[in-house]
This record gives structure tokens, C-alpha cells and sequence, in this order.
């Protein structure tokens, strides 16, 4: 009766997990659906600037009492948010979203390596080198300049992590989430606005920008923070590594993005490295 307590305890967040993952790439499919009527700047800019007004509005962040140095921090975690956004909407305008979402996650695959000090995980960057390697535009049918971008993405990830563990030092609970939106809104808008003008004002646009911004943002951060209530570190970073594969099957089902042999070879490469590293990172611990 207690081992099957326990099961039913972790399939809800599970499948909250799993949701919210849906919800991001649900949100990128449909704004590449998009991209013929407005630029990915257009779009990115919809979608953080929308997020960030339904964040604030949800989660009513305290703007006050805190010094300038956390607030260049929020800045920069702002930024990075921003700049990872603008780039991998610009990747997935020329690549598959689950090879642009493969590329991107080198980021966080790259800090938890990064972070180790055992000489087996070079297993795992090799592992995950390899599916890069098979990703690479050279010689294949992947447009160079997307997968420049999706690493890009990856490389602003990264950034993200790093300083996000430093802003929730700072900014309790989901206030540093709304902030940090908030702030690369700012950065990334006005761009949006240069290359797209009062079409971003269009009533279908702005709806269409508003449902990317609750799929993208405000719905899997709700469900990506109470997953984390109540499963353990190691199984939340074993189920985020087949985020890659999630992003995949999205694309098809939205958009008919049918993936190479070779593509999904190297998702599979990727994401069997992240799950590697995880749980070899928190067993070493």
C-alpha cells in the first residue's frame, strides 16, 4: 500500500513536468507557425514582453529595498534570458525546433561537466560532442546559420543558470523569474518594435503573441516550480534531459517537422548524455 502511495505521489508531477515542457514547445511551434506574418523578433518580443506583464501581474514582485549590484545582476540574468530567446527563435526559422532545442541544451549539459570533477564524465561530453558533431551543417541539410544560433542559445543558457543560482540568492521564491523577464523584455522589445512597427499592434498578433507567452512562460514555470516541490533533484534532472525529444515530437505534431535518421541519432546522443551526467553528478555527491 506504501510503495503504491509513493507511485501515485510522483505521477502528478511527473506529468507536470512533462506538461510544462509541452507548453514551452508548444509555444515555439506556434510562433514559428507565425513567422510569416511577424519577424522571430517580432515574436520574441511578444512573448517576453507578454510574459513578463502576466509574470508581474501573477506573481506581484517587490521592486524596492534591494542595492544596485543585485540589480545589475537581475540585469544581466534579464539579458541573457533575452538574448537566449531572440537567438534560438531565430534558429528554429531555419532549423527543426528539436534540433535547435538538441544544440541548446550543450548549455546547461556543459555546466553540469563543467561543475565535475570525475574523470568518467568525459564519457558524457564525448557522448554528447558526438551528436553535436552529427548536427554540424557541414556537408548535411541543416542551415549553417541556424545551428549557430541554436549554440548561441545554448552558450546564453548557460549564463542563465549561472546566474540565476546567484539572483535566488538575492530574489526569493518567483520574484527573480518575473524580474529577470521584466528586464530582458526591456532588452529585447524595442528591437521587436524596430523590425516589426505597429504590426505588433495587430489584435490577431497580439492574441496570438499572448498565447505564446502563457504556453511559453507563465504555464511551465508554474508547473516547473511545483513539479520541483515534490520530486527529488536527481529525478527532476534525469526527466528535464528528454526535453530535446519532447521539442521533436512537438515539432512533428504542429508543425510536420519529420526528422532525419541522423537527427535522431544525435537527440538520442544528447540526451542519453544529460541523463548520464545527472545521475552521475548526484551519486558522486
Amino acid at each position: 500500500m506504501a510503495q503504491l502511495t509513493t507511485q501515485q505521489n510522483w505521477r502528478s508531477p511527473i506529468l507536470m513536468l512533462f506538461l510544462a515542457m509541452a507548453s514551452i514547445h508548444s509555444g515555439a511551434a506556434i510562433a514559428k507557425g507565425l513567422f510569416d506574418q511577424v519577424s522571430p523578433f517580432g515574436m520574441v518580443s511578444l512573448r517576453l514582453g507578454l510574459g513578463a506583464l502576466v509574470l508581474v501581474v501573477l506573481f506581484r514582485p517587490r521592486w524596492r529595498h534591494h542595492s544596485w549590484q543585485d540589480y545589475r545582476l537581475l540585469g544581466l540574468l534579464g539579458l541573457s534570458m533575452g538574448v537566449m530567446n531572440a537567438a534560438l527563435y531565430h534558429a528554429i526559422s531555419y532549423i527543426p525546433i528539436g534540433v535547435a532545442v538538441t544544440l541548446e541544451f550543450v548549455g546547461p549539459l556543459g555546466v553540469a561537466l563543467a561543475h565535475s570533477r570525475r574523470g568518467a564524465d568525459w564519457m558524457w561530453v564525448a557522448m554528447a560532442a558526438a551528436g553535436v558533431m552529427l548536427l554540424a551543417p557541414f556537408g548535411g541539410t541543416l542551415h549553417p546559420l541556424g545551428v549557430c544560433l541554436a549554440l548561441m542559445a545554448g552558450g546564453c543558457w548557460a549564463a542563465y543558470i549561472l546566474l540565476s543560482a546567484r539572483v535566488g540568492k538575492v530574489f526569493p521564491g518567483t520574484e527573480g523569474v518575473a524580474m529577470a523577464m521584466t528586464a530582458g523584455a526591456i532588452a529585447i522589445v524595442p528591437f521587436g518594435i524596430v523590425a516589426e512597427g505597429t504590426n505588433l499592434l495587430n489584435p490577431y498578433v497580439l492574441m496570438m503573441g499572448l498565447l505564446v507567452a502563457i504556453l511559453s512562460s507563465a504555464l511551465p514555470y508554474s508547473l516547473e516550480m511545483a513539479a520541483l516541490r515534490q520530486l527529488p533533484v536527481k529525478v527532476f534532472g534525469v526527466l528535464m534531459s528528454v526535453e530535446p525529444a519532447v521539442a521533436s515530437c512537438i515539432g512533428l505534431i504542429i508543425l510536420g517537422e519529420q526528422l532525419s535518421f541522423r537527427m535522431v541519432v544525435a537527440i538520442a546522443l544528447v540526451s542519453l548524455a544529460s541523463v548520464g551526467s545527472t545521475l552521475h553528478s548526484r551519486s558522486a555527491q
